[in-house]
């Protein structure tokens, strides 16, 4: 069932749930959505425009997670439909137009599609632009005939994704030939030789998603027996802090528009996975660029000085 609450002729939250919620949810919900009310229509008239319906959003999953710690029970969805405005542009990657909206705008009528078999893989990758290399067809054309059998289209679209630069960091790894000489170092080895030469205070580098520090000595509150129920005690201990760096962090990294979440979840993920297991403490997110000062007339830009160029 799906109840809808706020105003119709601006925005729209739809709650899809599994059972009738009672009158306290309801109430809950108002309060939820600042004191938006609750509908009593199963249809909206209208057109809206909101995320597709076979895509669930980030925003959604952190809104049912809400939901269930205000103890409401049997929340699978929640989605935000504002009123369409035909000066305003959206992204039809990520939503769509719904002419009006009813019980039915999270179900899904879709029949997958075959499996196909790729006879030609240079052909295959340029009308699907995987952008992979003539390196890449030939050892897939070896693979299909040591399989002795044509590849399907999810072989080869999963080859290109796990294979591609953002993974395997081609370039970074290839070698480098300038004016027909091979140079000795690639530029990931490079960019390595820097702690190389000077490790200073470094205790890894460039083993797990993470780098790990030094740190100062620090005062440590903890139980004095973690295996059984024990006393707090106060003990110095040698720190070790990790240091990670991560793109595509923004918006922000609390996400308000889909994708921040790769760089912020990538960056816990590769924390807790670093060493024998890290603890994230805080995450900072950090944004910095120079005043372009394309103009005399802005007098926010006086405020530093202008730098060399």
């Amino acid at each position: 069932m799906i109840y809808f609450f706020g105003n119709p002729n601006r925005t729209l939250y739809a709650i899809h749930t599994s059972k009738n919620l009672d009158t306290y949810s309801q109430e809950k919900l108002v309060w939820l959505f600042g004191n938006q009310p609750l509908i009593n229509k199963k249809n909206i008239e209208g057109s809206f425009v909101g995320p597709r319906s076979t895509m669930i959003t980030p925003w959604s999953t952190n809104a049912v997670e809400i939901t269930q710690n205000m103890d409401i029970d049997g929340i699978s969805r929640i989605e935000m439909f504002v009123v369409k405005n035909s000066k305003e542009e959206f992204d039809p990657m990520l939503h769509e137009v719904y002419e009006g909206l009813d019980q039915n705008i999270f179900e899904i009528h879709i029949t997958p599609d075959p499996i196909k078999k790729i006879t030609d893989i240079e052909a295959y990758n340029q009308t699907e632009g995987l952008a992979l290399n003539k390196d890449e067809v030939t050892y897939l054309e070896r693979l299909s005939k040591r399989l002795a059998r044509s590849l399907t289209d999810s072989e080869v679209f999963g080859f290109s994704q796990v294979n591609s630069e953002h993974c395997r960091h081609k370039i970074f790894n290839g070698c480098f030939v300038i004016d027909g000489l091979e140079k000795e170092e690639s530029l990931f080895e490079m960019i390595k030789k820097t702690s190389k030469t000077n490790p200073n205070n470094i205790v890894s580098a460039y083993k797990d998603n993470v780098a790990f520090l030094f740190g100062p000595e620090i005062e440590q509150f903890a139980p004095k027996d973690g295996s059984v129920s024990s006393i707090y005690e106060t003990n110095p201990i040698k720190s070790v802090i990790s240091l990670k760096a991560e793109t595509h962090n923004f918006p922000t990294t609390v996400e308000p528009f889909n994708g921040a979440a790769t760089g912020s979840g990538g960056e816990i993920r590769d924390r807790l996975a670093g060493g024998q297991g890290s603890l994230p403490l805080a995450g900072t997110a950090v944004y910095m660029t120079p005043y372009s000062r394309v103009t005399k007339y802005r007098k926010w830009e006086e405020s530093f000085p202008s730098r060399k160029w």
